[in-house]
């Protein structure tokens, strides 16, 4: 599956935004579709996805202030995101079961 995320750029702090992926095929039988991030110098961490059992989890340092959804009539995959900080400045990659995006930079300024 070959995927492609937008919508990252550069927000203030305290704004909000939408990261879309579209998926080249059907997603609607893949068991995870979520978000990962990198920040420069630190580990990669997971940001929100959906599993399996059709269930919402979220990584505790953006619980609460994310929201990840799937439109599986268009392929396509969103997280939302608000009351941005600074430590949420990184590249957010897109996965969907085995395949990973290319990733997209999101920049927080205070």
């Amino acid at each position: 599956v070959q995927l492609q995320a937008s919508g990252g750029g550069s927000v203030q702090a305290g704004g909000s935004l939408r990261l879309s992926c579209t998926a080249s095929e059907r997603i609607f039988s893949i068991n995870f579709v979520g978000w990962y991030r990198q920040a420069p110098g630190k580990q990669r961490e997971l940001v929100a996805a959906i599993t399996g059992d059709d269930r919402p989890i979220y990584g505790n340092s953006v619980k609460g202030r994310s929201t990840i959804s799937r439109d599986v009539v268009k392929n396509e995959v969103y997280l939302e995101m608000s009351n941005l900080k600074p430590d949420d400045t990184a590249v957010y990659y897109c996965h969907m079961g085995d395949s990973e995006g290319p990733g997209t930079l999101v920049t927080v300024s205070s």
